[in-house]
């Protein structure tokens, strides 16, 4: 087990070892979209990008990033899209960036 702390929440979830980030979150009532990106998401296939989260902490306790991240992201190394990232360590998140 291990613990994602969501800072602008200010809560901490508890998750098992590669549990998706989107998933943890959207089950414990913490918004990662912002208004547009919950008329668009894509329901966490990694299309869209409007999950995206900063990760202020425990980079090294999350799965290496996919082509599509890579893609999306080449710019913003301490950024990753919720629905492509598994977390197996603990690590502090800020949701909408």
């Amino acid at each position: 087990m291990t613990s994602i702390k969501f800072v602008k929440e200010n809560r901490e979830v508890v998750a098992a070892d590669g549990a998706n980030l989107r998933l943890r979150a959207i089950q414990n009532n913490i918004d990662i979209y912002t208004f547009m990106g919950k008329l668009k998401n894509c329901g966490g296939y990694g299309q869209c990008g409007t999950c995206i989260v900063e990760i202020v902490e425990g980079m090294e306790n999350l799965s290496p990033r996919t082509e599509v991240e890579n893609k999306k992201l080449k710019r913003k190394p301490q950024y990753r899209l919720a629905c492509q990232t598994l977390v197996n360590g603990p690590v502090s998140v800020v949701t909408k960036p």
